[in-house]
């Protein structure tokens, strides 16, 4: 199982990568709207790769922000900014 989660949270991560190159190429080429579209989605796969590693569980876009706050930038253990960043890309 532990396996199991390490690949999903590593194809997470790939995801995000994925997605900011083309945040990238967007940007490159000043498509904004879609560039922080997928900006967010980028950040949105990263935070819930982060939320599963911890096992803190969302159903919804807002939950996971909700719950990166609550466990991440409350606690101090990510700078508020992220969390500023992350509220304003959604």
């Amino acid at each position: 199982m532990i396996g199991a989660k390490q690949d999903y949270i590593d194809y997470r991560v790939q995801k995000s990568n994925e997605l900011f190159e083309d945040v990238r190429l967007l940007a490159n080429n000043q498509r904004w709207n879609s560039c922080v579209n997928r900006l967010y989605y980028s950040s949105f796969y990263l935070v819930s790769a982060l939320l599963f590693k911890y096992d803190f569980k969302s159903e919804t876009h807002n939950g996971a922000k909700t719950q990166f706050n609550l466990h991440f930038i409350k606690t101090g253990k990510l700078d508020i900014q992220y969390g500023k960043l992350y509220s304003n890309l959604l």
